[in-house]
């Protein structure tokens, strides 16, 4: 999806592709597993709240 958009993107963005429900268990969760994967090396955090595909 990350690569699809072409442009990094917010945890509540993810949530509206994903046809999730805008509630900030959902926000919240989306952006805890973006944490996670951005610290493990496979996504990127250009700017704080910013998720996108790490170019590494």
């Amino acid at each position: 999806m990350l690569a699809d958009a072409g442009h990094p993107m917010r945890a509540r963005d993810i949530c509206e592709a994903l046809d999730l429900p805008i509630l900030p268990k959902h926000t919240e969760g989306i952006r805890s597993k973006q944490k996670r994967l951005v610290t493990r090396g496979v996504l990127a955090a250009p700017e704080p709240g910013l998720f996108d595909q790490s170019h590494t």
